[in-house]
């Protein structure tokens, strides 16, 4: 790995032998460390690190949201959870064909899917965890009665989503205080849902997903014209999956299977594979083109394929072999870019990441997420919980395995990562950013295992996305690069806002150390001891 320039602007990659948390928010962090000199083990530290961005990061994440992990025991076998909530069983294609609809509004109730975080963190410390639930959201229930300060990044994103919020009476009482959202530096609470993890700590998922939380999401939603009903927060839970995978120079790299977009993320990783990346022939310009290009291809197949798992048509082993692959290589011109394909489903950038190595190098890799910044907006406010607006996810076009349902999981973004080597764990990583973790993946991979950066160096290479017609640049490339793309055919714009944020972890087992990187795009850091 390179040696960092400490003459220009950035962060040394964290090293540690005790164990390791990155996250995009500093308080969880820290509390994955507490968590871990307590006795805890790793995944411990990652829920109650998520928890934790649950209460001071809101507009991101939250209770009210879903989940999905891969944990990597040492020694064993990586297991994966699908912490991703359904439509109740009422919300029925018929139902909104009927009704004249052809999509479902992200700011409405049909938006809202049943939670899925509290029955995967519940699952996940029952099934992996030393400690008890008590411990493990304790950091985040004292955050949430007794207040938190807001960091920068929040304080940027809270401002420039205030409007997500406004029009929910509930909501604004609780995120625009005195009517304006909080500064930096500016202290909040929320001692409702204080409450709630409190009630979740004593009892675990039934708190939630049977009683009174229960019957106020319920109430809240059927108020807005939701089809909610408490017997489907009931009869809710997460599930037990199998991580699927692909090789990437030689390493395998895991993710989640459907109904999140892992399978993309192995596709891009696929074809970048027939391609030497490591080339120092290659210019700055001709990897954003293969990157690009090779998006191109995965996320028209990811948006045709991917759906609730019960209702895939297409196997993902299938999908990766290399008879499905080499097709797509071979369609690529270094010289033209390839015309962009159609897409008609709503954007995302808003999720939280969170991985942690242990000790004993157990490995998890988490991430949690309301879907766009403060979800759906809606909010029930005796339960302090914000909810998410997953189902806009959903597709209203008839015979599409993503067409809504009852009871069935939608299309998702968020999608953690691990790689292996030799049959262990070497990097549980993630990708913030919702549409553009596949390709996020793809990149921090290729940054690492290619060109030989370590994983805060990678985080900090410049950012691009191929997405829904144009190619986004972060403004750190220069415009050589940007004109090149441009007279290869590519509809060149530069980026707005940061491209995602990633947190990654890197195990070492013949030094004995862990190496973590956490994105300068948000406000955390990687911390070990």
């Amino acid at each position: 790995m390179f040696d960092r320039d400490f003459m220009q602007p950035g962060r040394s990659v964290s090293v540690a032998e005790n164990g390791m948390a990155a996250t995009s928010h500093p308080m969880a962090s820290l509390a994955a460390i507490d968590i871990l000199r307590a006795g805890g083990n790793a995944v411990d530290a990652a829920v109650a690190a998520v928890a934790v961005q649950c209460v001071v990061d809101p507009l991101m994440t939250g209770i009210g949201g879903d989940c999905f992990a891969i944990y990597a025991p040492a020694g064993g076998k990586p297991v994966s959870l699908n912490g991703s909530g359904f439509a109740p069983e009422a919300a029925t294609l018929s139902y909104y064909l009927e009704r004249g609809m052809t999509s479902i509004a992200n700011n409405s109730a049909h938006a809202v899917t049943i939670p899925g975080a509290v029955a995967a963190w519940c699952k996940l410390i029952e099934g992996h965890g030393k400690l008890d639930l008590a411990q493990v959201l304790a950091p985040a229930i004292t955050l949430a009665e007794n207040g938190y300060r807001i960091t920068p990044r929040v304080a940027i994103d809270w401002r420039s989503n205030q409007h997500r919020v406004a029009g929910n009476a509930a909501a604004a009482a609780q995120f625009l205080p005195n009517g304006r959202p909080p500064a930096i530096g500016d202290k909040v609470s929320n001692p409702a849902l204080g409450a709630t993890l409190r009630a979740i700590a004593k009892s675990g998922r039934s708190a939630f997903y049977e009683g009174a939380v229960a019957a106020d999401i319920s109430a809240t939603l059927k108020a807005l014209g939701g089809l909610h009903g408490e017997a489907d927060f009931a009869a809710f839970d997460a599930l037990d999956t199998t991580p699927i995978s692909a090789k990437y120079r030689g390493y395998d790299v895991l993710e989640c299977p459907p109904n999140g977009q892992g399978l993309a993320a192995l596709l891009i990783a696929r074809i970048l594979d027939g391609f030497d990346m490591a080339s120092s022939s290659l210019s700055e310009a001709d990897r954003v083109h293969l990157l690009a290009e090779a998006s191109k291809a995965a996320y028209t197949l990811r948006d045709a394929l991917i759906a609730d798992p019960a209702f895939m048509t297409a196997r993902s082993e299938d999908v990766l072999a290399e008879a499905s692959i080499a097709p797509l290589r071979q369609k690529i011109r270094m010289d033209r870019a390839t015309a962009a394909a159609d897409w008609d489903m709503p954007e995302h950038r808003d999720t939280v990441y969170v991985t942690v190595v242990d000790k004993d190098r157990n490995a998890i890799s988490l991430i949690n997420s309301v879907f766009m910044a403060f979800g759906s907006g809606i909010y029930a406010a005796k339960s302090g919980v914000l909810l998410q607006n997953r189902g806009a996810g959903f597709t209203l076009k008839p015979g599409h395995p993503n067409a809504i349902g009852g009871r069935k999981r939608p299309f998702h973004t968020i999608i953690p990562g691990l790689l292996q080597k030799d049959g262990r764990a070497v990097m549980p990583f993630g990708v913030m950013g919702g549409q553009y973790q596949a390709t996020g993946h793809a990149h921090l991979l290729s940054q690492i295992l290619d060109r030989g950066f370590d994983p805060q160096m990678a985080n900090e290479q410049p950012r691009s996305f191929a997405f829904a017609g144009s190619l986004s640049l972060e403004p750190t490339y220069s415009e050589t690069v940007r004109a090149d793309l441009a007279a290869r055919g590519h509809s060149v714009e530069w980026a707005s806002e940061p491209l995602g944020g990633c947190q990654a972890i890197w195990i070492d087992y013949d030094k004995g150390v862990l190496l973590g990187g956490s994105d300068h795009r948000k406000d955390g850091m990687a911390l070990g001891y």
